[in-house]
């Protein structure tokens, strides 16, 4: 994947890919506000903002500092919009240690306490190294063309880039809601053409506030 970095990115982004703390979340809440389709562009059905997350060495493991460490990269309308940031990002392959990209509906923060996933959960897949960047482009392009089909249940995507092994997931709205798990289960499953066998993970964010963990103590499925 590309790691070229350019406009619109080059003034946001550092050659290894963090977001410079130009702008409080306050100011890009009112850029986001303003983003619209331009002439001849093709709207998406939903908004989407990216993020990028890095933990650091002894930060604490709260809620508050996790806020604090997720930064907004930008907000977009239409296919061309996403193509403009896309092609300018450091890719998931690309980074190391422990840092995440996510990719919400606009006004969903990528946390667990936001208020769109309080009473949700997330699917996740676990890939060895060398894999996320191909999954990610594979998960995004899907959700921004509406594959899965659950209108305002999907609530965004991650990318979990840790030591040993790389973590895309899927969050929903609606844990209790079974027939929209199931189906964005099995869409995740066909989207990223998932060999058989392949163990698929769900936890529900209440469970997460519960034990603190992300990707501890799930409900584990085999394709």
């Amino acid at each position: 994947m590309d790691t070229i970095n350019k406009s619109p990115l080059s003034e946001q982004v550092t050659t290894n890919g963090v977001p410079k703390e130009k702008e409080s979340h306050e100011e890009e809440d009112e850029k986001s506000a303003a983003v619209s389709v331009g002439p001849g562009e093709h709207p998406l059905q939903f908004r989407y903002s990216l993020w990028f997350s890095r933990r650091t060495a002894g930060s604490k493991n709260s809620a508050t500092s996790y806020e604090q460490s997720i930064k907004p990269i930008g907000t977009f309308a239409s296919v061309e919009q996403f193509w403009a940031y896309y092609v300018h990002m450091i890719g998931p392959g690309d980074l190391s240690g422990h840092a995440d990209l996510h990719m919400f509906k606009e006004g969903i923060k990528p946390m667990w306490e936001d208020e769109a996933n309080r009473s949700g959960g997330k699917w996740m897949v676990r890939l060895r190294k060398g894999l996320s960047a191909r999954y990610w482009e594979y998960l995004i392009l899907a959700m921004l063309g509406e594959q899965f089909m659950v209108g305002d249940e999907l609530c965004g995507a991650v990318v979990s880039i840790r030591f040993q092994e790389d973590i895309i997931s899927v969050w929903n709205r609606t844990a209790s809601n079974r027939a929209v798990t199931e189906r964005i289960r099995d869409t995740m499953m066909r989207v990223l053409n998932l060999p058989p066998n392949t163990v698929i993970e769900y936890k529900c964010h209440d469970a997460s506030l519960k034990d603190n963990s992300s990707y501890r103590n799930t409900d584990v499925f085999v394709r």
